[in-house]
C-alpha cells in the first residue's frame, strides 16, 4: 500500500530534471500521475520509464500558459482518471538576457507567463474540485531567486518566483481551513536544464555540488505524502557548499547588451 493510493497528481514540466523526479517519486507511492509540458514525445518517454517501474502515468502536452490549453487538460483528466488530488506547478523558463536594462518585454512576458500565470491557470482549474471535496494539494517549485534576486536567474525569472510564492502563501492563508494545502519549495542552485540559459553555463563539476532533480523530487514526495493534517508550507533546499559566483554575475551583467554599452576588453601586454 502506498500513501498515495487512489490519488491523481498532475505534475507540469515533468519530461526532465525536478518535474521528471518528482512524477517518479509520486507515482512510487502509488499516485496516478499525469506529465504534462509542450513536448509530447519526451513526456510519453518519462512516462514508459515510470510505468515499466510498476507506477501508473500518462503524458499530456499542453501550453499551461493558455487558458483553453489548462481548460483541456483539467477536463481530460477529471473524465478520465478523476479529480486532480496533488498539482505540482514545477515548469519554469528563464530568459537569455538577466540585466533588466536589456531585456525586451517579449522576454520578461514569456517568463512571466511560463513561471508565473501558469500557476494561476492551474490553480484556479483544480480550485473548484478540491474545495468541494475538502481536500486538496498545490505544490508550487519557486527558487531562492524570490528571497535573493541577482542577475544570475535575471530580473524577470526573479520577479516571478516572488509571485508564485506569495500567491502560494495567498492560497494558503485564504483556504487552509477549506483542507488545501498549499507548498512552496525554494531550491538554490539546481542542476537541471534551465542552467543552459546561464550567460556562462556551469560547468560538470560545479553541478555535481549543486542541489540535484532526486533532491526535489525527494521534497515533493515529503511534503505530498505528510498526513492531511499537516501541511509544509514552505521549504527551502540549497547546496551545501557555495561556489564563488562573482564571476558568472559580471558575465550576466552584460548578457544582451547593445554593442555601443559594452565595457573594453582590457588591453593585452
Amino acid at each position: 500500500m502506498g500513501a498515495l493510493d487512489g490519488k491523481v497528481a498532475i505534475v507540469t514540466g515533468a519530461g526532465s530534471g525536478i518535474g521528471r523526479a518528482s512524477a517518479a517519486q509520486l507515482a512510487g507511492e502509488g499516485a496516478t500521475v499525469v506529465l504534462v509540458g509542450r513536448r509530447l514525445e519526451i513526456l510519453e518517454a518519462a512516462a514508459l520509464e515510470i510505468n515499466q517501474a510498476g507506477g501508473n502515468a500518462f503524458a499530456r502536452a499542453a501550453h499551461i500558459e493558455a487558458k483553453t490549453d489548462v481548460e483541456e487538460l483539467i477536463s481530460w483528466v477529471a473524465g478520465t482518471l478523476g479529480p486532480v488530488d496533488i498539482l505540482v506547478n514545477n515548469a519554469g523558463s528563464a530568459s537569455k538576457v538577466l540585466n533588466v536594462r536589456w531585456i525586451s518585454q517579449e522576454e520578461w512576458q514569456q517568463v512571466i507567463d511560463v513561471n508565473l500565470n501558469a500557476v494561476y491557470l492551474l490553480t484556479q482549474a483544480v480550485l473548484p474540485s478540491m474545495l468541494e471535496r475538502h481536500t486538496g494539494t498545490i505544490i508550487t517549485i519557486s527558487s531562492l531567486a524570490a528571497v535573493n534576486p541577482n542577475l544570475l536567474g535575471g530580473a524577470a525569472y526573479g520577479a516571478a518566483k516572488a509571485g508564485v510564492r506569495n500567491f502560494m502563501t495567498y492560497l494558503h492563508n485564504t483556504f487552509r481551513n477549506d483542507g488545501l494545502r498549499a507548498i512552496t519549495i525554494l531550491p538554490g542552485e539546481t542542476s537541471t536544464p534551465i542552467m543552459d540559459n546561464r550567460a556562462r553555463p556551469p560547468r560538470e563539476d560545479e553541478r555535481a555540488n549543486m542541489v540535484q532533480p532526486e533532491d526535489i523530487g525527494r521534497a515533493v514526495h515529503l511534503v505530498a505524502t505528510m498526513p492531511q493534517r499537516t501541511v509544509v508550507q514552505e521549504l527551502t533546499i540549497a547546496p551545501t557548499f557555495q561556489r564563488d559566483v562573482s564571476g558568472d554575475l559580471d558575465i550576466s551583467r552584460w548578457a544582451g547588451a547593445p554593442q555601443s554599452v559594452l565595457p573594453a576588453a582590457p588591453a593585452e601586454d
